[in-house]
């Protein structure tokens, strides 16, 4: 069995080569910058160093595997978005296709479901479908908004605010990206599951932007107010950023395109991950705010 790990240094990367460490697999890692990781880890994997957009790099990496995590690596900032992970996404289906690679787990997202109008979402709607015309048997993660998001807000929750662009009361599926590794390292150990497959993963239980201030107050130590703004407001701010209009539209889609969107996986027992907020923000986002303010 050899199961490659693109994007291995990520939030759901790492995890997913650490289980695989873990079960007695070796994995094979795709990587940009092999000191990234982490010592213990780099001698006990093999490593192919190279860049996911590199259509030839792709294809020489994913030889002889049968089985990969696929994970697009396109950022929100670059000038389109959408157009960028569609090309990223051809070269790695093309790469599955024509090595013969078995099974497939896709790091997806609500919203791909919409196929059309969700931002950059739409770019990983496009790699579905891409990865869908491979032949592999295929798992689509459909995951919700990211704990790990609310590292990029340090500034605001350190003066105590979190600023949003939505309904301030609209519920939203948060989730653990460890979680969501678990899921992952699962799927590519078990050749049981065939065809194309969709599951959500959801987190313990749906937040609104208001709840989540309410846990990030008590677990942070501070009080923390939701501050709203506008599309127009997050469009000039990202644009006086330097963002181009492509990636300025593909940041602002991700949240107008979805806020009527209900998940097209429902809360279950497929959906449900175990940890919730609250512990992950004492343990992860409270060190870094008392860092930040040394």
């Amino acid at each position: 069995m050899t199961i490659a790990v693109t994007t291995p240094t990520g939030h759901v990367g790492s995890r997913v080569v650490q289980l695989l460490l873990q079960a007695g697999v070796r994995p094979r890692v795709l990587v940009r910058d092999p000191a990234r990781l982490e010592p213990g880890i780099r001698a006990r994997v093999d490593v192919h160093r190279g860049d996911l957009t590199d259509a030839g790099f792709v294809r020489q990496a994913l030889a002889g595997a049968t089985a990969a995590l696929v994970v697009d690596p396109t950022p929100h900032t670059v000038e389109e978005p959408v157009d960028t992970s569609r090309r990223t996404g051809a070269h790695l289906a093309a790469a599955v296709r024509d090595n013969g690679v078995r099974r497939v787990v896709f790091l997806s997202s609500v919203g791909a479901e919409l196929r059309h109008g969700a931002g950059h979402i739409d770019g990983l709607a496009a790699i579905e479908e891409q990865l869908d015309a491979t032949g592999a048997d295929v798992l689509h993660l459909r995951c919700g908004y990211f704990f790990t998001n609310l590292i990029l807000s340090l500034d605001d929750l350190a003066a105590g605010r979190l600023t949003v662009a939505d309904d301030p009361d609209r519920p939203l599926p948060w989730v653990d990206p460890r979680d969501i590794g678990d899921i992952a390292a699962a799927r590519l150990l078990n050749d049981g599951w065939h065809g194309r497959v969709v599951q959500g993963v959801h987190g313990p239980q749906d937040l609104s932007w208001r709840h989540v201030a309410r846990i990030l107050s008590a677990a942070l130590g501070r009080d923390i107010r939701v501050r709203t703004v506008s599309d127009g407001d997050v469009r000039e701010a990202l644009s006086a950023a330097g963002l181009p209009p492509g990636a300025v539209n593909g940041i602002v889609g991700m949240t107008s395109g979805t806020r009527e969107l209900t998940p097209e996986q429902p809360r279950g027992t497929f959906t449900t991950t175990p940890t919730a907020l609250a512990g992950w923000a004492h343990a992860h986002l409270r060190p870094l705010l008392a860092e930040s303010a040394r």
